[in-house]
């Protein structure tokens, strides 16, 4: 019998699965040098590594944004290092996802991981493929869909570093006004849509902050109360758009604020969405000084 070329098959199973060198040797001596079984028994072993890594924080990773004619999703997958991110693997399975979420209807993030792609594996397997080939936890996080009435528009944009993604839905028929909207909303981060997404209770705490000022000001006792009610309403029109888009200069011309800009295109805007890589996770801070520290200490011991 011919000896298999063990190299050049240890290389194959890399380029193909990205597990690393010791993993694919490994896997290949336990089946019979045979690339597809070996293949298999990566993810089946890796199941257990999986399991293994759940508990790690995983704040890194990619967000993304696709659409088409029927609707949009934006979601995250999450990896343990901005390395892994970069990785072909990686981006393959992050595109592999916005595939299966774009052309399946789901509600929960748990309805989302239970969708399945051609060859029958959901998304929770394909993660968890992902993990035990890859070497680090690899999580799905979150998703939203959007889907579109008659007549309505969204517009999807993903940064060219792939950690901040942005969809932004309008009422009206100009998915490439909504992108450039959707790349305002990417870059400027608005906390809110819309005014009335707005709560009362900080609507009316920050109205009767800035009538108090205006009020107790000297420079105002002589104006009338019109002008004064003029001057509150542009303050609080200005301290909102710090957080809300419709009120923001449109970054591409700031002669616009967005709803006016969106209204010279016959359009209006409905609610946007943006997602960043990590936001919202607490990571692991680890002070690599006292880290070395403690492994000579240690080293010197022995």
């Amino acid at each position: 019998m011919q000896k298999p070329n063990t190299m050049a098959l240890i290389k194959e199973l890399r380029e193909r699965t990205d597990a690393p060198m010791v993993d694919c040797k490994k896997a290949l001596e336990s089946s019979d040098w045979n690339v597809e079984k070996a293949i298999a028994w990566l993810q089946e072993n890796g199941k257990a590594k999986a399991a293994k890594k759940a508990g790690r924080i995983a704040a890194e990773g990619l967000v993304s944004a696709v659409a088409d004619e029927k609707g949009a999703v934006i979601f995250e997958v999450n990896s343990e290092t901005d390395f892994v991110a970069q990785n072909n693997q990686f981006v393959e399975l992050v595109n592999k996802i916005g595939k299966i979420l774009l052309v399946n209807d789901f509600t929960t993030n748990e309805q989302a991981l239970a969708l399945k792609d051609e060859n029958g594996k959901t998304i929770e397997e394909l993660t968890v493929d992902a993990t035990a080939t890859i070497g680090e936890k690899i999580a799905f996080r979150r998703v939203k869909k959007v889907s579109l009435s008659d007549n309505q528009s969204v517009g999807a944009y993903v940064h060219t570093n792939g950690r901040v993604a942005s969809l932004v839905l309008v009422e009206g028929k100009d998915a490439e006004t909504a992108r450039n909207v959707s790349m305002h909303v990417a870059a400027m981060n608005p906390e809110y849509a819309l005014v009335s997404q707005v709560s009362e209770q900080e609507l009316t705490k920050l109205t009767s902050e800035i009538k108090s000022e205006i009020e107790n000001d000297p420079k105002n006792a002589s104006k009338p109360e019109k002008i004064k009610e003029m001057m509150v309403k542009g303050r609080v029109e200005k301290e909102l758009a710090k957080n809300v888009l419709e009120l923001q200069e449109f970054v591409m011309d700031s002669a616009f604020k967005v709803s006016e800009y969106l209204k010279s295109k016959k359009l209006a805007l409905i609610d946007a969405v943006r997602f960043e890589v990590g936001e919202g996770i607490t990571k692991e801070e680890s002070d690599f000084a006292a880290e070395v520290a403690a492994q000579v200490a240690s080293a010197t011991k022995k």
